[in-house]
């Protein structure tokens, strides 16, 4: 009798499987996004990076400023994110600015240029100085399309954002709709991930997983 032949059995990647646990049905965490042609063969699990194009920010003053300095034209890069971004002065001179998420980003000084996370501007003060608790709100608008999180990127792609929750995806040459976690809470099996070609230690998939804690995307 000869030896039995088995075709292995190749099972794909499950659609969420990486999900430990989010809240409910888990829809708070999800949201429709579109992979950007190039990202190749995308499967559930993949860490997402997202280019923000067409990007542009309008400013608004607080009501309850005591300072009535101004904030100049601002600049909007393939890394910002799209919603509000607060900035708070800490004192006449001196303030942060948090993502549409609540994240800091950097901290700032009236009269010198801002440029973190994709946005840029200088705020000129004012006759009257800004007292502690001023601020604007920066409302940034554009697209995102999102790839594979890449470390050696110059763009948003170097900013984890997303976790592929759709099970596959093909955006090689052309842009394909896609559904992934971009924020929290939730908690994830990080060794269930999937990294981009890119990604080659694990000092990389650190950064990328301290970058997804900020959206309060947790790792076990």
């Amino acid at each position: 009798m000869g030896t039995p032949k088995v075709t292995p059995i190749t099972e794909n990647r499950h659609t969420g499987g990486y999900v430990i646990w989010d809240p409910s049905d888990g829809m708070l965490t999800r949201e429709a996004i579109i992979l950007i042609a190039g990202s190749g063969l995308c499967t559930a699990g993949l860490v997402l990076g997202g280019e923000t194009a067409g990007g542009a920010a309008v400013s608004s003053a607080l009501e309850t400023n005591t300072g009535n300095g101004t904030i100049g034209a601002i600049t909007v890069g393939p890394a910002a994110q799209i919603g509000e971004y607060a900035v708070v002065f800490d004192d006449a001179t001196h303030f942060t600015v948090n993502d549409p998420a609540g994240a800091e980003v950097g901290s700032g000084t009236t009269g010198a240029a801002f440029d973190e996370d994709g946005i840029g501007f200088t705020i000129t003060a004012g006759a009257t100085a800004f007292a502690a608790g001023d601020g604007f709100t920066v409302t940034t608008t554009g697209t995102v399309k999102f790839g594979p999180w890449d470390p050696t990127a110059s763009d948003g792609l170097a900013v984890a954002r997303a976790i592929l929750w759709s099970g596959s995806r093909d955006a090689t040459t052309s842009d394909a709709d896609a559904v992934a976690n971009v924020r929290g809470p939730m908690r994830v099996n990080a060794s269930e991930l999937i990294w981009g070609a890119n990604v080659t230690t694990d000092a990389q998939k650190a950064i990328a997983l301290a970058q997804l804690e900020k959206l309060t995307i947790l790792n076990t």
